[in-house]
C-alpha cells in the first residue's frame, strides 16, 4: 500500500498548487493550507481529490512532508 501527501500527489502529475486547486475546485490558499496541514478538506472535497488523483482516501495522508517522526 502506498500513502501519499497532497504535495506528492500533485508532484506525481507535475502540477503546481494552482493547477491542483483548480482541478479540485478550491482556492490556491485552501490547497496550500491542506498541504501544510493548517486545515483539512471536508468530505465532498476529499471525494473530488480521490477522483482527480485516482486514489482512495486511505491512500492519502494529510500531513506536510517530513512531519512524521520516530
Amino acid at each position: 500500500m502506498h500513502v501519499y501527501t497532497l504535495k506528492a500527489l500533485r508532484a506525481n502529475k507535475n502540477w503546481t498548487q494552482e493547477m491542483s486547486a483548480k482541478e479540485v475546485g478550491v482556492s490556491v490558499e485552501t490547497w496550500s493550507n491542506w498541504e501544510r496541514a493548517k486545515t483539512y478538506p471536508d468530505v465532498p472535497q476529499i471525494i473530488k481529490i480521490e477522483q482527480v488523483f485516482n486514489v482512495k482516501y486511505d491512500d492519502i495522508i494529510f500531513l506536510p512532508n517530513n512531519t512524521v517522526k520516530p
